[in-house]
């Protein structure tokens, strides 16, 4: 199977050299971060391939939206990218192209709230897709207060800025590259997989089907303290590609507070985080009143369209807590309670949220560059929702026919192996007990490899 793994890498870097001229510079192995103290131009790169497999669970009943209960595999893979400058002073221009690949568990992303790999959203079939991901600009205004080093990484020049500075992006990027940040539990190519270890899963962001969407966010930071704002758009239609640009009536606002402090001589970080969205969005008390009507009439989502087409408003409210526990191991935590009355907007199936968990450095054990992570995960959904579930109501995601609802349950392990500089092989498993909230299914096992590599 690794042989597999590296074809495909193979395969997929041919094309990337040839439709983006740039990248060229990205692949070759000694294009790294620039050794001066300050990066004018970046040309980076990252390649993942992450496989999973679940074998077969006990389903007391399968539905049109429910995970498929035999044994299946699922995968995806991306290349990517990340190419900046600066164009004057204070400035930063970012381009990322991506090509993605992939086949989700059941050939649709359907039966979960907390799907197990964070790139899935992003990959459409087993041929490869070129897309632009990003294409933005980001400007800095310093305003004292003594300055800080930023390090090289994606999307990210080296440099320093002033601890106290307003910063603001614009252009087309994703709400999380702002939002929502967290040093142990972010990164579904390097940490833990799970959406809902990646963002709060009940943080409903504007975004396309990808994940990404136009908009702007403004930033001010002072000292400990940082102040974000961010309108973004959202789809069309809920989940869906095509992007409404309309910012003037649909959209996606977020507000975040962010203190940094230290806490016995060990750094952390407290972030409170509002959201409202507005679209045209169907309520669940409206879809359930639908099907009561049309009894045995109902096929797919059939009462979510026929309701939706109304102006609503969806919102909810987070707290998300960083803590390092020692030199090299640290703790996190998000929690976050959304108003549940209307159908997701663009991200999963959830309107209550709880992830929780440890990172582990494995300096302790000789290995510096490994990684050990545990995390637990509770998705919960509104009672307008569980409703119109058990009244046999199909969603963008889930729809099992019928629900005896529990909170679905998720614990995720992963131990990260730095096989050399830049390169890093995963093991993950994740356990999902009442999938897509449904006592009557489930427990499903998932057994994960992730490769990682940087240029």
């Amino acid at each position: 199977m690794f042989l597999q793994v590296l074809e495909r890498i193979r395969v997929a870097l041919v094309p990337i050299g040839r439709i983006v001229p740039w990248v060229g510079l990205a692949m070759l192995p000694w294009y790294q971060a620039q050794a001066s103290e300050v990066e004018e131009a970046t040309a980076r790169m990252q390649l993942t391939y992450n496989w999973q497999y679940h074998p077969a669970y006990q389903a007391a009943y399968s539905g049109p939206n429910s995970i498929v209960s035999n044994g299946e595999k699922m995968y995806t893979f991306s290349t990517t990218a990340f190419l900046g400058f600066r164009p004057w002073e204070g400035g930063e221009a970012y381009l990322t192209p991506e090509i993605i690949q992939g086949v989700p568990f059941s050939d649709r992303l359907i039966g979960l709230a907390g799907f197990t790999n964070g790139e899935i959203t992003r990959a459409a079939g087993t041929t490869p897709k070129i897309y632009r991901q990003k294409l933005f600009v980001r400007q800095t205004w310093n305003d004292g207060g003594g300055t800080e080093r930023v390090d090289a990484g994606l999307n990210q020049l080296a440099g320093s800025v002033d601890k106290n500075r307003f910063v603001l992006t614009v252009g087309n990027f994703s709400t999380l590259d702002i939002f929502d940040g967290n040093k142990y539990a972010k990164d579904p190519r390097t940490q833990f997989m799970n959406w809902g270890n990646w963002t709060y899963a009940a943080y409903d962001y504007a975004a396309d089907a990808r994940g990404f969407g136009w908009g702007f966010a403004a930033e001010r930071y002072l000292v400990d303290w940082v102040l974000r704002f961010g309108r973004m758009t959202g789809p069309k239609q809920p989940n869906m590609l095509p992007v409404d640009f309309a910012l003037n009536k649909h959209y996606g606002d977020q507000l975040e507070l962010e203190h940094d402090h230290v806490l016995y001589g060990l750094p952390g970080s407290v972030r409170v985080l509002g959201w409202r969205n507005r679209a045209k969005l169907a309520s669940f008390n409206d879809a359930l009143g639908w099907l009561n009507a049309h009894p045995g009439q109902y096929v797919g989502p059939d009462a979510l369209y026929a309701v939706r087409g109304t102006e609503r408003i969806k919102y909810g409210l987070g707290v998300n807590v960083e803590q390092a526990i020692s030199n090299s191991a640290g703790f996190f935590m998000r929690a976050m309670k959304a108003d549940g009355r209307t159908e997701t907007h663009a991200f999963t199936e959830a309107d209550g949220s709880l992830s929780t968990g440890l990172a582990v450095k494995g300096g302790g054990w000789n290995r510096t560059e490994d990684t050990l992570g545990l995390s637990l995960m509770r998705n919960t959904i509104s009672d307008d929702r569980r409703r119109f579930l058990e009244a046999g109501g199909t969603s963008f995601f889930l729809g099992d026919s019928a629900l005896r609802y529990r909170s679905e349950n998720i614990f995720e392990g992963y131990y990260s192996i730095g096989i050399k500089k830049g390169v890093w092989l995963t093991t993950d498993y994740q356990r999902v007990q009442n999938p897509a909230y449904n006592a009557d299914r489930g427990p499903i096992n998932v057994y994960a490899i992730r490769l990682h590599a940087e240029l």
